[in-house]
């Protein structure tokens, strides 16, 4: 993005015909606006603009004091678009304020006044329709931080420090996609990390990244110990599916599948981080790292890369199924499929959720391509083994409390299991299409059970599939 300018710094500032937040038209021209939302987050902060017609745009970024402008062309100032100066909270780690005001005739200038440098992204996104949610048009902003802490980097600065506790946002932050040719190559900082030697680990030295936003929408895996001589961490990565402009199903009293995967995948990691497997290697303690830990959206092909960032033993999606009719019950745990689903069912269900990236939103200028094919088509026969065990085991504890909907672990495409080193399942925990059960999701009776019974499972596949040392050809 070009900087402009001294002329245009001075016009973007001063502005006389700006009128910011004034005028005195009030009536859409052209497009007409219907929803504005955002979105805050520690990984990034996001604006959506939605409008019956595409919105054409021309952004400015200015640097000190950092702010981006966008000019929205053809349309005149509206009530919906000055929504936004109220929207923006106080906790936002990125936006500290929102200006709006018709800049010329016929197009109006969005002012987004920064805490911080960011690397914008400002694109559109086609019509989508999809279960309960429907959406028109909608520009999109995007504010990534300059500076994105490796979560890797993280925890061994906090390890180096002797620190007995990590709540860093960095953990959830957006990771930029690595080239193809290091897929595979991670570096073993994990190792060192959660395998103590005598020797001090060969790492550089780093100050430790600050802290990105406030307590309530700090997103993080907490490290309450150290592990003793010998023992490592087992890292279990938990996805909350859906979230931001994603809602996921919806069920009959309003319940969106986005908040109740959240609230369980939280309850896991409390208990994940308080737990330790006993293995035939030792006592393993445990560890979960969440995608997200907020509502905000993350693309398909980003969880799997969190996940492998961490150099995750597990990962676990989190989900709850709707169908067509309202009748349809049950606990479902999906593994992935190399060839055809396992069933018609598991086809259609994966081809649902693979759709979350169409209403999440995706910036596809930005993703890599090779990166994306070389995640999404290297599934091995031992992951999808190991997976298909795991899964087995999460079904055995899950009739314990409820009814499955299938008595064995379905298989599919499903893009979010692509992790060609990870074993990983998808756990549809209910029908929230199902009135009966939407009751029960979000009840913390049936939320504790659950999570009971997941824990067990992941504790009885641990116990009788330790997991592998972590060495530097991991």
């Amino acid at each position: 993005m070009t900087q402009p300018t001294g002329i245009q710094r001075r016009s973007l500032l001063q502005g006389g015909s700006l009128a910011l937040l004034l005028g005195s038209a009030d009536i859409a021209w052209g497009a007409s606006i219907v929803a504005v939302r955002v979105w805050p987050a520690a990984a990034y902060t996001r604006v959506t603009i939605e409008s019956d017609t595409a919105l054409k745009t021309v952004p400015i970024f200015v640097a000190n004091p950092p702010r981006l402008a966008v000019d929205i062309e053809g349309i005149e100032l509206n009530p919906a678009l000055k929504e936004l100066v109220g929207k923006v909270r106080s906790d936002d780690p990125y936006i500290t304020g929102v200006r709006v005001g018709q800049y010329a005739n016929k197009t109006v200038r969005l002012v987004l006044d920064l805490r911080q440098m960011v690397k914008p992204q400002v694109f559109n996104l086609l019509p989508v329709k999809t279960g309960n949610t429907q959406y028109q048009h909608r520009l999109v902003l995007d504010l990534y931080p300059s500076d994105v802490a490796d979560p890797l980097e993280a925890l061994i600065v906090d390890k180096l420090k002797g620190g007995t506790a990590f709540n860093a946002p960095s953990m959830t932050a957006t990771p930029t996609p690595p080239p193809a040719s290091r897929l595979g190559t991670h570096a073993d900082l994990v190792g060192d990390l959660m395998t103590h030697q005598n020797r001090k680990p060969e790492i550089p030295t780093a100050e430790a990244p600050a802290s990105a936003a406030s307590a309530p929408i700090t997103t993080a895996a907490s490290v309450t110990s150290q592990p003793s001589d010998g023992e490592r961490y087992i890292i279990v990565a938990l996805d909350p599916g859906h979230g931001g402009e994603d809602p996921g199903a919806i069920g009959p009293r309003g319940t969106k599948e986005k908040d109740v995967v959240l609230q369980i995948a939280r309850r896991m990691r409390e208990r994940i981080n308080s737990t330790t497997i006993k293995t035939k290697h030792g006592n393993l303690p445990m560890r979960a790292y969440l995608t997200r830990d907020a509502d905000f959206f993350v693309p398909l092909n980003q969880r799997v890369e969190k996940a492998r960032r961490v150099q995750a033993d597990l990962f676990v999606s989190i989900h709850a199924d709707a169908f067509m009719t309202p009748d349809a019950r049950g606990a479902s745990v999906f593994a992935l499929s190399q060839g055809a689903a396992s069933s018609a069912q598991a086809r259609w269900m994966a081809k649902q959720e693979n759709r979350a990236d169409l209403v999440g939103g995706l910036n596809i200028k930005t993703q890599d391509a090779a990166v994306q094919r070389a995640l999404l088509d290297m599934s091995t026969t031992a992951q999808i083994n190991d997976s298909l065990k795991l899964g087995g085991e999460m079904l055995g504890q899950i009739r314990r409390i409820g009814k499955l909907h299938k008595p064995h672990v379905e298989q599919a495409g499903f893009a979010v299991l692509k992790a060609p080193d990870i074993p990983s399942v998808l756990v549809e925990t209910a029908f929230i299409s199902n009135p009966d059960e939407e009751a029960r999701l979000i009840s913390d009776s049936y939320q504790n059970e659950l999570t009971n019974a997941l824990m067990k499972s992941i504790e009885r596949y641990f116990s009788r599939n330790p997991p592998l040392a972590r060495t530097r050809n991991t």
